[in-house]
């Protein structure tokens, strides 16, 4: 039988334009990464047909198009929206798009989501899991929720370094640990803010299997029902919560990374991910390779299967 193809949820991209800007902000080292990776059209469709990916979603990633300026953030996010436009655009079978938006600027955020969504046609946005320190249970970003949520918009939340990084990390790259932290970080936040409680129509997309958001919400529960304090909003606990949010599974997830998530919150709404083209497409490839020799989920359906089949419901809507 022929695999079926994977739909790609976390896919990255960059331009030349934006790497200038981020290296003209300072940036050489993102998120204490060696550098910037290269990325085309042409290297993503081959890594796509190497390792049975039908579609990816692109997106930019960490540290996203805000460097301190809101004014260049403004004009960044517009120029790297409509480029990815363009790609999605001339190869609608093979690319989507999630758009970037300039937080923390919540202003300019809500005109970029528009012009994203209602004129470009983008499939989502993307946010960081937090901007410049500002988390995304933060009441400033509340006008944004409201908004998207009218809209029932997919967000794509990918880690980013916390505050603090350089002392957090002991010199080691962010994406290896602290974008784990960060992700469970900021899900938390948004539960116990009663963001997600505010706010069920907004399609969030966890990256990472949730980072070590699946170890963590039992014992958020246990916090709350001996010290208060639990999720504002109604009565459901964290795991009943944070299993209403989507997942993908870039990175490392077998043998322990989806188990795990799967114990915690069910495999109903997890999706693909690549994490290309930060994940250099050799990385890329033995992922997938381990997503298709682990155990599969059942005598009749495969991580392809149950991925791709999640991420048509998502996206449906």
């Amino acid at each position: 039988m022929t695999p079926t193809g994977l739909i790609d949820v976390h896919a990255h991209f960059v331009t030349d334009s934006y790497v200038t800007a981020a290296r003209s902000a300072g940036i050489e080292h993102p998120d204490g990464m060696p550098g910037w990776p290269s990325w085309s059209v042409e290297q993503h469709l081959d890594l796509m047909e190497r390792s049975g990916i039908d579609k990816s979603y692109l997106s930019i990633s960490s540290p996203g198009v805000h460097f301190g300026d809101d004014d260049a953030a403004r004009s960044l996010a517009r120029e790297v929206n409509e480029f990815g436009a363009r790609v999605r655009a001339e190869r609608p079978q093979r690319f989507g798009h999630f758009a970037s938006l300039p937080l923390p600027d919540v202003e300019s955020s809500l005109a970029e989501a528009a012009h994203a969504l209602d004129v470009l046609g983008a499939d989502g946005v993307t946010v960081e899991s937090n901007h410049h320190g500002v988390y995304l249970g933060d009441p400033r970003f509340e006008p944004l929720w409201e908004d998207l949520d009218r809209r029932a918009a997919v967000v794509f939340v990918h880690p980013t370094s916390p505050p603090h990084a350089d002392e957090l990390s002991l010199g080691r790259p962010r994406p290896m640990l602290e974008f784990l932290f960060d992700t469970a970080r900021t899900a938390s936040d948004l539960l116990l803010r009663g963001v997600l409680a505010r706010y069920p129509r907004i399609r969030w997309v966890l990256t990472h299997g949730g980072g070590v958001l699946p170890l963590v919400a039992d014992r958020m529960d246990m916090f709350g029902a001996v010290m208060g304090g639990g999720p504002e909003g109604g009565p459901h606990s964290a795991l009943k919560h944070f299993g209403r949010l989507w997942y993908d599974m870039a990175g490392t997830p077998f043998p322990r990374q989806i188990p795990a998530l799967d114990a915690a919150f069910g495999t109903e709404r997890l999706l693909y991910g690549s994490d290309y083209c930060w994940t250099p497409a050799e990385g890329a490839l033995a992922q997938v390779a381990s997503v298709d020799s682990a155990a599969q989920p059942s005598s009749t359906d495969t991580w392809r299967d149950l991925t791709t089949r999640n991420a048509r419901r998502l996206f449906a809507g």
